[in-house]
């Protein structure tokens, strides 16, 4: 026994020299950490995707499969624990997970505003303070029942601050994900929710550093000049770090690359604090925090940081300190009646502390009872500080195994419960917001009744072609139009996703992640927008889950009483004239909208409409082709496309074909056809200057319609329906209908951009009902049911602040 320890503790080689010269890769370090790492991602990865209809954030699935690989599960053959986790890959072990602890550190001070917690309000702070010194008392008096049971002779005065901070602790960034996946970021609940955490997350930090101060093994004389000297530590980054990053920010512009060696001698300070608090003996991760804290917010700096950084430390280094902490983890160790008994009474009292101490201070606050009681749940969240407040417990012996185990489990289940309950106790009033103009073709006594377009983004190259198409919209100065314009962005599973919704909410304006930054000129092209033009512009920014993000747009059309919700189409222009789609989920988001939207629908397939600039009011010059079969979806294009002809500077043609599937339209249909026609009709007898014009190819078969069609492709935009009457121009239609999917096709060559126009149809929109009281019976489908099911939230919706209008509404 004593000759396999002696060389068990011996030190790994990096590498071998391969099977085939007789090593197993195993015995060497680089290639068992490889497999460590892969495993970890595989498993923690696997059980975010399982528990993902629990709707439970991912740090659940690294905490669990952390405890699963350890010796509470798998671990427990000796085996496999020997052969992946053997003891002696331990230290390299440790050494990635608290590297990637540190960077990961680094990251969260980067998302930490100062600024936005000294504008914490009074309510906000108090609930915060309640929420830390109820469950930090009832942690004192817990730890005195550990004391007396399963953790005797541990340093008293360490361990009391131990027990007191785990108990305290709110999980900001897991808060966050829980906030956004039940669409609450941005509501009232969310926001005194996320301050309340934020002032939390900083007192924890500073409570941690206090207990790692006194839990050394020197006099109090030294846990004193521990204190002292990280004290120092502060100032001194404050009055010299802070200048030198903020030098690298003024250098690094808006629309300019940041210089590689300003992200490396970040980086490198990043370590070399860390070093520094190592030293100190506070440990590394508080000068990473430091150093994150203190870099300038503002500008594309930060942002690249956080690029360069999260996937990599999030998504590989990050979880393998979960499995870390798992490997610790044995809850075999918790034997016998007084041990469970222990585990009851830790969540009890975590629960009773935070869920208890929340609630009271809001009620007395004048906050509702049941927003309260929410928010009581909500601050009980635990996660990574959580896990890094027992590690450091139990390396310096101030936790042993058992009361280890015991705290794990009580931050995992307070954890896991936040989610249901809140779903269970806390369901938002939706507001029923019945209103009348739900198509762009209105009642005669409706013509002059203002339009109002909800158009949605995903990036900036859309703004363009959007601002131009509701120019050519906005009919006479006594139609007026107002454009919702809502930037859809997708909360993803980053942890930096989180701070673009306080981004959003500090700043005002829209906004730009990853390699699209935002930039002053997507803000100028707003303004001058409305400035210049009589279109009144409002800008909205929608944070969702792309899986969700199509109720924020229902919710915000309804909310706003749009008439029509323009959409881009899930496929984007490449280079050589084909379309490349975004992805699946792009694709979802427009077949939901056409299926429950309140309104008509538009999908816009943008091929450059006006080049890749907005064109002023006074410039536009654009020919459009309405296309005409017939049915509803046909009468509200040719709506549009009447409006639009309005405009001096756009020329309408209306090409009217035969229904080549009459069967398909009733009387009441083909009455409603012709008189829509009649009435274009009129108006091109109206307009003199020849810019309106109708005429009625002889095209019957496909072949003919194809050739007309093609003879007009010298047009700017094509305005269709989405399901006309007619027989199918393309073999396998998409959403965009037999006519809409033919103009997209790689057959039809032309630099138009299309708009295909779906009518609301109460009847097809099985969903919209509960923005219509009057509505008729829905037509429930399968797939309505399945989505019924998934529940519904809030909306996530930031609204963007605006300058004053240039008239009145």
């Amino acid at each position: 026994m004593a000759a396999n320890a002696t060389k068990c503790a011996g030190p790994m080689k990096a590498t071998s020299q391969g099977a085939f010269q007789g090593e197993n890769p195993l015995d060497y370090a680089l290639p068992l950490a490889i497999v460590q790492i892969c495993l970890v991602v595989v498993v923690t990865r696997g059980l975010a995707y399982l528990l993902r209809p629990l709707r439970q954030p991912r740090v659940i699935a690294e905490i669990i499969g952390g405890i699963l690989l350890g010796p509470s599960a798998l671990g427990r053959s000796h085996k496999f624990l020997n052969a992946v986790f053997p003891a002696k890959s331990m230290t390299v072990l440790d050494t990635l997970a608290n590297i990637g602890l540190l960077f990961f550190l680094f990251l969260v001070g980067l998302e930490l505003d100062i600024a936005a917690i000294r504008r914490t309000g009074k309510k906000a702070l108090a609930i915060a303070l309640a929420g830390i010194s109820a469950p930090f008392a009832l942690g004192i008096g817990t730890s005195f029942a550990f004391r007396a049971t399963i953790v005797k002779g541990t340093p008293q005065g360490p361990f009391l601050v131990f027990m007191g901070v785990a108990l305290s602790i709110t999980a900001f960034p897991v808060l966050a994900r829980i906030l956004a996946e039940l669409k609450l970021l941005t509501t009232d609940l969310g926001r005194m929710a996320m301050s309340a955490a934020a002032v939390n997350d900083v007192a924890a930090w500073i409570l941690l550093a206090l207990a790692i101060a006194l839990s050394g093994s020197g006099s109090p004389i030294v846990s004193l000049w521990v204190l002292l000297t990280a004290i120092g530590f502060v100032i001194a980054i404050s009055l010299f770090l802070r200048p030198v990053l903020a030098w690298m920010a003024r250098r690094s512009p808006e629309g300019e690359p940041v210089k590689e060696v300003y992200i490396c001698a970040t980086l490198a300070i990043v370590l070399g604090a860390g070093f520094v608090t190592d030293t100190i003996g506070i440990h590394a991760l508080f000068g990473a925090f430091m150093v994150g804290i203190v870099v300038p917010k503002d500008g594309p700096f930060a942002g690249v940081l956080i690029e360069k950084v999260e996937d990599l430390i999030s998504g590989l280094f990050l979880p393998l300190y979960f499995v870390s902490s798992g490997l610790k983890t044995d809850v075999a160790t918790i034997k016998g009646a007084k041990s469970w008994a222990l585990l009851v009474l830790v969540i009890a009292n975590a629960c009773l502390g935070k869920i208890g101490g929340t609630v009271i201070t809001s009620l007395l606050v004048k906050i509702p009872v049941r927003e309260a009681v929410t928010l009581g749940f909500l601050m009980n969240t635990k996660g990574l500080v959580e896990l890094i407040v027992l590690n450091i417990g139990r390396d310096r012996k101030v936790l042993n195994d058992e009361a280890f185990a015991i705290m794990v489990l009580m931050a995992l289940f307070t954890t896991f419960i936040t989610t249901p309950i809140v779903m269970a106790i806390y369901k938002p009033a939706r507001r029923t917001v019945p209103y009348k103009r739900r198509t762009v073709e209105c009642a005669p006594g409706d013509a002059d009744s203002e339009l109002r377009v909800l158009a949605c983004f995903h990036t900036n190259r859309h703004i363009p072609t959007l601002l131009n198409l509701v120019e050519a919209t906005r009919g006479t100065a006594r139609r007026r139009l107002t454009m919702y314009a809502m930037h859809l962005v997708e909360l993803s599973e980053r942890s930096s996703a989180i701070s673009l919704v306080q981004r959003a909410r500090r700043d005002g304006m829209p906004f730009f992640n990853g390699k699209e930054q935002r930039t002053e000129q997507v803000v100028v092209a707003f303004e001058a927008f409305q400035k210049l033009s009589s279109v009144r512009v409002r800008a909205m920014t929608a944070i969702s889950d792309l899986d969700t993000i199509h109720r924020d747009v229902i919710d915000s059309a309804a909310d706003k009483r749009a008439a029509i919700i323009v959409m881009p189409y899930h496929k984007a222009l490449h280079h050589d004239g084909t379309f490349m789609s975004l992805g699946s989920a792009y694709h979802a988001i427009n077949k939901r909208l056409l299926r429950e939207a309140p309104c008509s629908v538009a999908i816009l397939v943008d091929r450059g409409l006006g080049g890749h600039a907005q064109v002023s009011a006074k410039n536009v010059s654009f020919s459009v082709a309405a296309l005409f079969f017939g049915g509803p979806d046909d009468r509200e294009a040719l709506a549009y496309a009447t409006r639009m002809a309005e405009h001096p500077g756009v020329a309408v043609t209306l090409a009217r074909f035969q229904p080549s599937r009459p069967q398909l339209l009733d009387e009441a249909e083909s009455a409603a056809d012709e008189a829509a026609v009649e009435a274009f009709k009129a108006k091109v007898g109206a307009v003199k200057d020849g810019s309106v014009r109708f005429e009625e190819p002889e095209a019957y078969t496909r072949e003919q319609v194809v050739e007309t069609i093609e003879s007009l492709s010298g047009f700017n935009v094509f305005v269709v329906g989405r399901m006309p009457p007619a027989a199918p121009l393309v073999e396998k239609p998409d959403e965009l209908g037999p006519v809409g999917s033919y103009l997209v096709s790689p057959d039809f060559r032309t630099s138009a951009s299309v708009l295909v126009i779906k009518r609301y149809d109460p009847a097809t929109n099985p969903k919209s009902k509960r923005f219509d009281p009057k509505a008729r019976p829905p037509v429930a489908t399968e797939e309505d049911t399945l989505d019924e099911e998934m529940g519904m939230g809030s909306s996530t919706v930031v609204p963007v602040m605006q300058p004053p209008m240039s008239h009145t509404a």
